[in-house]
């Protein structure tokens, strides 16, 4: 087994909108398909062209999709000493996008799709992402990491307009 060490770099805003306005803004960005027939459309293309248009057609205005989220929040309100607080997974991604960063670095495989996390905590909403192409950076493969800087521009972007921030005008 080899084990390997190495930083990656979360970016975190912090909002006084509400969580459900935040949620909503996060849901209106993204595309939402269904997950399986998707891959069922995509399993069925026969070329990477088709591949393209499949995905595109899925995707939302940043050509992210949500593949899953997960309810925190529900079972923080599910424990022994239950709170009200809200608290999201979000899921998201591009297969596309996927693709063009596992062909030349395989282990990016863990960390695409990516998460978004969306929780209420010390009286805001807290919006915070790990950039892909910090996590990639030890594997010295410059498409990936191009490839990963333009997602981590995308995520970015929807985190800093769900948070009603002006997002940065320089990539990450």
């Amino acid at each position: 087994m080899a084990i390997h060490t190495f930083a990656g770099e979360r970016v975190t805003l912090t909002t006084s909108r509400k969580f459900s306005d935040v949620v909503a803004h996060i849901e209106g960005a993204l595309g939402r398909p269904n997950i399986g027939e998707l891959f069922q459309k995509i399993r069925a293309a026969q070329t990477p062209q088709e591949v393209n248009q499949v995905v595109a057609a899925a995707a939302g205005p940043l050509q992210l999709m949500e593949f899953m989220r997960l309810d925190l929040g529900m079972m923080l309100r599910k424990d022994e000493h239950p709170t009200d607080r809200n608290a999201l997974r979000f899921i998201i991604g591009n297969p596309v996008i996927m693709r063009e960063m596992v062909r030349g670095t395989p282990d990016a495989g863990s960390y695409a799709p990516v998460t978004v996390l969306i929780d209420e905590r010390n009286g805001g909403v807290q919006l915070s992402y790990d950039r892909v192409a910090s996590l990639l950076a030890p594997y010295g493969d410059p498409h990936a990491l191009q490839v990963a800087r333009d997602l981590d521009a995308k995520v970015e972007r929807l985190l800093s307009q769900a948070a009603g921030q002006t997002p940065n005008a320089k990539a990450p």
